[in-house]
């Protein structure tokens, strides 16, 4: 068919339209109101996030987002649209190439309404996670079964559900530790964003998860979507290109919230047992983040960072995101076409 465009939708977790409490506000109660994050019957769940954590932490978490902000905006959405201009750029005129965000804006909504407006043949749905989650992923996913079942008309679709072992966003990771002098560091850490261990065993099928000590020391049929899992073999593949020993190394997560148990070993802890060992120098890598943020720039880079120094330690870099690199933007592409 002549003039027949693909559709590609870029979609990242979100970000507040600016600093402030209210914005804050607004993107929290979004977010965590989300029957994928937090997976509370429906009246627990409004009562904990619309009563409590929304308000409580809408203060504290816009004094965060106050530090993180630049010139540019976000981060998070600034290199997200650098990032949907570079990919459209190389799959050319074919493809319309938009980005969304889970929460708040630019909204999923409002770029698959942009798709189907120009009569895209297709849509790619192609979420910013490398590792699969059901609170990240698969909420993007919902979300965007949720919009097209309205429609009368429903083009062929594709959902990408998960790239954290591709050599392209390997290689990524490794080309910019690379900048840093390995040698200088005592061990590395391969900080996750944490979920909840019953996240874990709510998506395993196979009575797999967390039985067993090595459950994650490889991907199969059993564990294959699990994001735990996932994230382990993200770092192996990092961890084997830099050429790094199994005791040189330690997967950990970051993040949590609340007083359930989450996915383990907490990242606060793994810093300050190397501390104890004393591993003075340390440098982080945050692979389950393809574009600097909240998560990686403030919580690693200031607030960890921060205590290890006033507990002793001598260095802890961060290794940044992935961000607008060329070589990031083309393995997108890659998996596109």
């Amino acid at each position: 068919m002549t003039g027949v465009k693909k559709g590609v939708l870029l979609v990242n977790l979100g970000t507040p339209d600016d600093p402030g409490r209210a914005a804050v506000y607004r993107y929290l109660k979004q977010f965590l109101l989300d029957h994928r994050v937090i997976d509370y019957p429906w009246l627990a769940r409004n009562f904990l996030v619309r009563g409590i954590i929304a308000p409580f932490r809408s203060g504290s978490s816009s004094k965060l987002y106050r530090k993180l902000w630049t010139e540019n905006g976000s981060p998070l959405k600034y290199f997200g649209f650098k990032v949907a201009e570079g990919v459209q750029n190389i799959l050319g005129p074919r493809y319309e190439v938009r980005l969304a965000m889970r929460y708040q804006s630019p909204s999923i909504e409002s770029a698959i309404n942009e798709l189907l407006d120009m009569g895209v043949s297709s849509i790619t749905v192609f979420p910013m996670f490398p590792q699969y989650a059901s609170a990240t992923t698969g909420s993007v996913h919902d979300e965007v079964m949720r919009i097209l079942r309205k429609q009368e008309s429903i083009p062929s679709m594709r959902l990408i559900n998960s790239y954290f072992d591709h050599p392209g966003v390997i290689d990524v990771f490794v080309k910019k530790a690379q900048k840093y002098n390995l040698e200088l560091y005592d061990h590395f850490l391969f900080s996750f964003h944490g979920i909840p261990q019953r996240h874990l065993r709510r998506a395993d099928r196979s009575n797999h998860c967390l039985n067993r000590s090595d459950c994650c020391n490889g991907i199969h049929v059993a564990n294959q979507f699990c994001y735990s899992a996932q994230c382990h073999a993200t770092a192996r593949a990092i961890a084997q290109s830099l050429n790094f020993k199994d005791e040189d190394y330690t997967v950990c997560f970051q993040s949590r919230l609340g007083p359930e148990k989450w996915t383990q070993p907490y990242t606060s802890e793994v810093i300050t047992a190397n501390l104890e060992k004393g591993h003075k120098n340390l440098l982080v890598f945050s692979p389950a983040f393809v574009a600097d943020c909240l998560e990686t720039t403030i919580e690693i880079g200031y607030e960890y960072k921060e205590e290890f120094m006033e507990d002793g330690g001598e260095r802890l870099d961060l290794v940044e995101s992935l961000n607008d690199d060329q070589q990031w933007i083309r393995a997108i592409a890659g998996m596109v076409k």
